[in-house]
C-alpha cells in the first residue's frame, strides 16, 4: 500500500478498488462535454433531498487531531409531496474537480462535469409525512468516495417509502465541501492498509453513524419522519465492512448489507446476530483462488437466523454504486456487466432485503436464484 495519495484515488482498508484499477488506457479524448446521469428511481414516491451539516463537539476529529470537533455532511433523501423544485445537485463544483483530477485519464474532462450529473431528487422538497414515521436506511460509502456515489440507491429507496441518510465521513473522502465553502480532502489511513487501520475506520464510522442517528432522533424536523425502531445500514466497500462491524454493537441498527466490502479485520469483535446480507463481485466466491478470502473468514461469525451471501457475475468493485454508469459516461472502459443492469440488480436485491426486514413483507426473491436475475449466485 502506498503511503501517499497519488494522482489517482487511494486504495485503502476494505480493499477498495479505485478508478485506477480499471483497464489501462490513455487519457479520455473529449470532443464534446460528457453528460453524466443516474437511472431514474422506480418507486411510486417523488423524492426530496436535504443536506445537513452536523458537528460533534464531544470528540476531536480522529484523522486530524488539531480539529477539535468532528464535522460531518449528511444527505437526507425522503418521499416528498408532489410539486416543483430544482433538481438536487450531485456534487459541488470543487468536489467534482478534485474527483475528476484524481484520475489522470480524465485530464480532458471539464472539472465541473460531475457537478452537473442529472439526479432525480428535488432539493428541499416538502416531505410526505406518514403516521408513525418511515423506516430509515443509513448509507456509508467506500474509502475516498463521497456520499454522492450512492445516490442512485438512495433515490430508489426513498421512492419506495424509506428515509435515507447518506453520511460523508470527513477526511475519508477525496473531497467534502461544507456550507461555508471549505473543502476538506483525504487524510485517513495514509500510513497504509493494516488490520489496525481497518479497525480504526470501523470505529470512526460507527461513532459517526451513532452520532448522526442521535441527531436525527433529537431533530424536531426530521424525527417525526422516522420510525426509530426500523433502521438498517447499507455500505459499499469499507462502508460495507463498517456496517457489518457496527451491526452487533448498535442498539439502533437492526439489519445491514455489505456491498462488496472486504473485511479488515476479518473477524468481527462480536458475532453478527441480526439479519445480514453480502453482495459482491465473483472474486469473493469460495473457488476464486484466494483472491479475496476475507468473506470466507468472516462468514462463520454471522450467526443470524437470516443471512445471505450473493455474488454477481460480471460485476467489479464499482458496479454496485453510481460509478457503474458515470465512469463509462465519462469515457472510461465499461465493466463486464452493463452499469444500468448492475445498479438494477443492486437496487432490487437490497430493496427486497429492506422490505423483508424493515417492513415485514415476504420476499421470495431472496430465497433462491431467480430466472430474472441469472447473474446473481447464492452461496
Amino acid at each position: 500500500m502506498k503511503k501517499t495519495v497519488a494522482a489517482s484515488a487511494l486504495a485503502l482498508s476494505a480493499s477498495l478498488t479505485t478508478l485506477t484499477a480499471l483497464p489501462a488506457q490513455a487519457a479520455v479524448p473529449v470532443t464534446a462535454v460528457p453528460v453524466t446521469a443516474l437511472p431514474a428511481p422506480t418507486g411510486e414516491h417523488p423524492v426530496g433531498k436535504q443536506d445537513l451539516h452536523l458537528i460533534d463537539t464531544s470528540r476531536p476529529d480522529p484523522w486530524v487531531p488539531t480539529v477539535k470537533a468532528r464535522e460531518l455532511m449528511v444527505s437526507l433523501w425522503y418521499p416528498a409531496r408532489k410539486g416543483g423544485g430544482k433538481p438536487a445537485p450531485y456534487l459541488t463544483p470543487k468536489e467534482s474537480e478534485l474527483l475528476i483530477r484524481s484520475e489522470p485519464r480524465l485530464a480532458d474532462v471539464p472539472p465541473d462535469t460531475l457537478a452537473r450529473t442529472r439526479t432525480h431528487a428535488r432539493a428541499g422538497a416538502p416531505a410526505s409525512k406518514r403516521k408513525g414515521g418511515r423506516p430509515l436506511v443509513v448509507l456509508s460509502p467506500g474509502m475516498t468516495m463521497p456520499r454522492a456515489t450512492m445516490t442512485s440507491l438512495a433515490e430508489e429507496f426513498a421512492s419506495r417509502g424509506y428515509v435515507v441518510a447518506g453520511i460523508e465521513h470527513t477526511y475519508e473522502s477525496i473531497a467534502t465541501t461544507f456550507p461555508d465553502g471549505r473543502t476538506t480532502t483525504f487524510e485517513a489511513g495514509k500510513a497504509g492498509q493494516t488490520p489496525q487501520t481497518g479497525e480504526k475506520v470501523a470505529r470512526v464510522r460507527a461513532a459517526d453513524t451513532e452520532f448522526v442517528l442521535k441527531q436525527l432522533e433529537r431533530s424536531k424536523r426530521w424525527n417525526p419522519l422516522i420510525d426509530e425502531k426500523r433502521i438498517a445500514m447499507v455500505g459499499h466497500s469499507v462502508g460495507g465492512q463498517s456496517a457489518a462491524q457496527l451491526l452487533p454493537a448498535s442498539r439502533r441498527v437492526r439489519a445491514a448489507v455489505n456491498l462488496d466490502g472486504t473485511y479488515n479485520p476479518q473477524i468481527p469483535a462480536e458475532p453478527l446476530d441480526k439479519p445480514f446480507m453480502m453482495i459482491g463481485n465473483p472474486r469473493h466466491q469460495p473457488e476464486a483462488g484466494g483472491k479475496d478470502g476475507s468473506w470466507d473468514a468472516f462468514w462463520p461469525h454471522v450467526k443470524s437466523d437470516w443471512k445471505r451471501w450473493l455474488t454477481v457475475t460480471g460485476a467489479e468493485h464499482m458496479s454496485f454504486v453510481d460509478y457503474a454508469v458515470t465512469l463509462p459516461q465519462l469515457g472510461l472502459p465499461e465493466f463486464p456487466i452493463d452499469g444500468e443492469r448492475a445498479l438494477k440488480i443492486t437496487r432490487t436485491y437490497v430493496t427486497a432485503f429492506l422490505d423483508l426486514h424493515l417492513k415485514g413483507k415476504r420476499q421470495p426473491l431472496l430465497d433462491k436464484p431467480s430466472g430474472d436475475y441469472p447473474e446473481v449466485r447464492f452461496w
